[in-house]
């Protein structure tokens, strides 16, 4: 029995093998490609942070480039204003010089001079201006009670009839004093144009914020959003506290996740560009589906082809053993044959001599046998045959054992770690199972011979045979149906 759990090992091995090396490839490669992947997907993700670094720079480039113009108009006006030369000089002379350096563009407002009192003096726009006061106003209150206000950009709202921010700086006299304010103003329309000449995405954002944290522009454009104070979004907290930088996480205006990035926030206006990651991730999510997709059936096909070759090896192997188990079993008894019990007595001596454990020998032969077969016939004698094999099966039962047909009507019990006296009372259990057949005609008994030794340099598995079978002998000359078991001095004789 063990011999066949061994002989039936390697196909089963085999098989297992084959599985455990499918599922290392399959592991293997899906690390890799795994692997590849996140490196796609930082790739992306980089990139998409250059990209978005560029668009941010650029347009704040931009945006500070026109306001720099603009406030260098301002700062001029300002500048003349002050200039004592220029108090006789008539009204049409005088709009010449203050606005003959003004910056002109079609998003640019007209510059308006008012007074310490908040009236209108000059206007770029028109030599003989109508009558106005912008006392009330928040950036002529801001410019008359700090004179360093410098820059001052105002809250987006209608200027003139038109959506605007106004940009407006402080007239101070040569003595420090209060002279008054001069204003222009920057249209939305500005920010419309440069935001449609982008390639944007749906969920892409673009917000310009004041140092504040006001909302000056946005794009998707929402009215309701301009002038929104988002000072304590904790993004915009270290857009305001940092000159450059990036973060992820949810808009302060909408629930979409995003990587927002923003360039040189000591401009007076920020931009901050937004890219959701759906956006991001969306070409390497296709090429995931894509590779995944492949990969997914790379590992049905092997993990296919490794169960049909598995089942083939199994299947191969159960025929293996059974080629093996016909090979060493006896036909008639069942029991194993001679060549078999040759080869597991080789084993188990070198076992015996290397554990110094006894190993023991029963040889059994049927009484009467020859006789028995001329009177009955060689078909009762086989059924005798196999009734004297199932007697000596169900006396052992140990997966070490070995029971064979030795020959003929003789069969041969080997057992592994047994001692004499042992091997004696199984040898008998087996002869009175006999015999307790042999009540009905059509049985037979059987003698036995027993020894048992601890094998030694001096000793060949030959002697134990010889040993046993000399007992045997003995048993039959003492008148059958007997065991008789060898003393050790005899096979000390042997030896």
């Amino acid at each position: 029995m063990r011999l066949r759990l061994l002989m039936g090992q390697p196909g089963r091995s085999s098989a297992k093998l084959l599985v455990w090396c499918s599922i290392a490839t399959i592991v293997g490669f899906s690390a890799v490609c795994g692997s590849m992947m996140l490196d796609m997907r930082r790739s992306e993700q980089a990139l998409a942070l250059r990209s978005m670094e560029n668009l941010a720079t650029t347009i704040d480039s931009d945006i500070s480039r026109n306001i720099e113009l603009y406030d260098l108009s301002l700062r001029n006006v300002a500048n003349n204003m002050i200039e004592p030369e220029l108090a006789g000089v008539s009204t049409r002379l005088l709009h010449l010089i203050l606005f003959d350096h003004a910056a002109t563009a079609k998003h640019f407002g007209a510059i308006q001079v008012f007074d310490a009192a908040g009236n209108l003096l000059h206007d770029s726009a028109t030599d003989d201006p109508k009558p106005e006061n912008r006392s009330d106003e928040n950036y002529f209150s801001v410019h008359r009670d700090n004179p360093n206000a410098g820059l001052l950009i105002s809250r987006p709202g209608l200027h003139r009839g038109a959506y605007a921010i106004v940009l407006s700086r402080r007239i101070t006299g040569k003595d420090g004093a209060f002279l008054g304010v001069v204003v222009g103003s920057l249209r939305f329309s500005y920010f419309h144009d440069l935001f449609e000449r982008l390639s944007l995405a749906a969920e892409d954002v673009i917000s310009v914020i004041r140092r504040d944290g006001v909302v000056i522009m946005r794009t998707p454009f929402d009215l309701d959003v301009i002038g929104k104070d988002l000072s304590q979004s904790p993004g915009v907290k270290r857009v305001l506290v940092e000159q450059s930088g990036s973060f992820e996480g949810f808009g302060a205006i909408d629930p979409i996740k995003r990587l927002y990035v923003w360039r040189d926030s000591s401009h007076p206006l920020v931009v901050i560009v937004g890219k959701s990651w759906t956006d991001i991730f969306a070409i390497w999510r296709s090429q995931a589906l894509r590779v995944g997709g492949i990969i997914l059936a790379l590992i049905a096909f092997v993990a296919g082809a490794t169960m049909m070759l598995a089942r083939e090896i199994k299947r191969r192997g159960r025929a293996e053993d059974k080629l093996e188990e016909l090979a060493i079993t006896d036909a008639l008894t069942g029991l194993r044959n001679r060549r078999k019990f040759d080869q597991v007595i080789e084993q188990e001596w070198l076992q015996a001599q290397r554990r110094q454990e006894p190993l023991a020998l029963l040889m059994i032969d049927a009484d009467h046998f020859k006789t028995y077969n001329d009177m009955f016939g060689h078909q009762a004698g086989d059924q005798v045959l196999v009734r004297i094999a199932t007697s000596i099966a169900g006396a052992v039962e140990r997966a070490r054992d070995c029971a064979a047909r030795y020959g003929g009507e003789e069969f041969a019990v080997l057992l592994p770690g047994v001692s004499a006296d042992m091997a004696f009372a199984i040898g008998e259990n087996i002869r009175t199972s006999v015999e307790m057949l042999s009540a009905d005609k059509w049985a037979t008994t059987v003698s036995v011979g027993v020894a048992s030794v601890v094998p030694n340099e001096t000793l060949q598995p030959a002697h134990l045979i010889e040993a046993a079978d000399k007992a045997l002998y003995e048993a039959k000359s003492r008148g059958r149906n007997q065991s008789v078991a060898t003393p050790r001095e005899h096979l000390s004789r042997v030896a």
